[in-house]
């Protein structure tokens, strides 16, 4: 049989076992008991209802999680709507019995104990109806830090409210909810967005209002531009897309490089740009480059274009989230499968996520991915406190998330105001305790912080037989100072 042509029956089969497997497995499974999570479902449609915001908000009065009903969270909303914030704290206690793990309840318990008392109001907006998990996971983070911050005695007696809303990963929505926001003075400040094209779009609304962002997932190098007011907890793409082209030319000692990347995404081409530009300017160079979203993405072709064009290594930066995620992200792992071990894989955190271990397996052992955190320390402080509350390991979105709202409040204790955290935060003095390293900014709103590299291999003592290392941290310094 022509080796093109058995190729592309592999693939095919190949396609046919990645889709089974996603629907089977992945569509059922929380990511709380797994230290690198997943993140699953598509940006809503265009079509969705965004002129009114009365279902996209709230404090405790309404749950925005209904795709498991729990009688006790409905009963203790109904309880906080009418003012009885006693029984609603009982209701949302008995409700975290049965849901140990759900951030939305325990947020919501913390704010029924302030009641009507004086408090600090954030704004925490995650993607709740788009992509779940995700949305879990930023509130695991920002609950944990409300936790923290209200049992040590709140900023200057006063504790930490939080203000839970969906903003559908959908940059319109966010928009409205960025306006809604600014327009209520009780909130200080915002933990958010998810994705970088949603994040770019809703910054601009808080910059011009005058009310600190601090996103904990989104790193496209675009943020960095906006404004003063806007910062965040995950290194930007400028550390990661440098960090990788330098250990591609120092430690695998390759010059000639191609990349795939989708246009349609802020997070993918920024890390395509930055990784491009480092690489060139280390006298390395991108021999080929190709589009995930291009309508004639014809995989087989690309590898033999590949090969043919003299590339040493294959760079890969799907996006990670919106429309059409996961197929971008299989797309990779038959690239993987096609390549055989043959080129050296190098990605993005898009790739930071149990699917990768499960789907990816031995096609993508070695892989180098650049990644905001990595888990060292199961016994710190931070992971003992996420242990008790969620019963389980967290991920990189729930520590950054955390790291954002523990940033925040270090803020508020210096000058509660809008203005006076935004001029704390950029102080060159600041700092704040994180998870596991201190939460210190650039000029530009950026984390002076390192990105760390890890790689997949073989291992025992994970349930997909794969699990990612440490390969290289912290970040060299020519590649922190190129991203001053």
């Amino acid at each position: 049989m022509d080796r093109r042509i058995k190729t592309k029956l592999i693939l095919l089969a190949s396609i046919a076992m990645i889709g089974l497997t996603g629907c089977g497995t992945w569509s059922s499974r929380d990511s709380t008991s797994d230290p690198v999570g997943d993140s699953q479902g598509n940006t809503t449609p265009d079509s969705i209802a965004i002129n009114g915001l009365e279902n996209k908000i709230s404090s405790g009065e309404k749950t925005l999680f209904d795709e498991d009903p729990n009688t006790q969270k409905q009963m203790a909303a109904d309880a906080y709507a009418d003012g009885d914030y006693d029984r609603a704290v009982s209701q949302w206690q008995s409700s975290l019995k049965l849901q140990r793990n759900d951030p939305e309840t325990l947020i919501y318990a913390n704010n029924a104990r302030i009641g009507n008392n004086p408090s600090y109001s954030i704004g925490v907006p995650v993607p709740i109806d788009a992509e779940i998990n995700v949305a879990k996971e930023i509130l695991r983070g920002a609950a944990q830090a409300q936790q923290q911050i209200n049992s040590s005695g709140g900023i200057k007696g006063k504790p930490i409210k939080l203000i839970v809303a969906n903003d559908s990963n959908n940059p319109d929505v966010a928009k409205k909810l960025a306006q809604n926001f600014s327009e209520n003075p009780e909130i200080l400040g915002i933990v958010g967005h998810f994705s970088s094209n949603v994040t770019l779009e809703a910054a601009q609304v808080y910059q011009n209002k005058g009310l600190v962002v601090i996103s904990p997932t989104s790193s496209s190098t675009a943020i960095s531009n906006v404004g003063s007011y806007v910062f965040r907890t995950v290194s930007s793409d400028c550390f990661a897309g440098n960090a990788l082209a330098e250990y591609l030319l120092d430690q695998i000692k390759v010059k000639e490089v191609a990349v795939l990347y989708n246009s349609a995404s802020s997070y993918s081409t920024s890390l395509r740009d930055v990784f491009k530009s480092s690489l060139e300017n280390k006298n390395g160079r991108v021999v080929a480059e190709f589009n995930f979203s291009q309508p004639n993405f014809d995989i087989v072709d690309i590898l033999t274009q590949i090969k043919q064009k003299g590339a040493k290594a294959i760079a890969m930066f799907p996006n990670s989230s919106g429309m059409n995620a996961l197929e971008t992200l299989d797309k990779t792992f038959l690239v993987a499968l096609i390549n055989q071990g043959e080129l050296p894989l190098l990605g993005g955190d898009s790739f930071y996520k149990p699917r990768t271990l499960q789907l990816g397996r031995q096609n993508v052992v070695d892989m180098i991915i650049a990644v905001p955190w990595h888990t060292k320390n199961n016994n710190s402080q931070f992971s003992t406190m996420a242990n008790k509350l969620w019963g389980g390991g967290v991920n990189w979105r729930t520590v950054l998330a955390y790291d954002a709202t523990m940033a925040l409040g270090e803020a508020m204790k210096k000058e509660p105001t809008r203005s006076g955290i935004q001029q704390t935060l950029i102080s060159p003095e600041f700092s704040a305790e994180g998870a596991e390293k201190k939460i210190e900014f650039l000029p530009t709103g950026d984390r002076a912080a390192e990105v760390e590299l890890v790689k997949v291999v073989a291992s025992d003592n994970s349930s997909f037989g794969y699990d990612f290392v440490t390969v290289a941290s912290p970040t060299s310094d020519s590649a922190v100072d190129a991203c001053q």
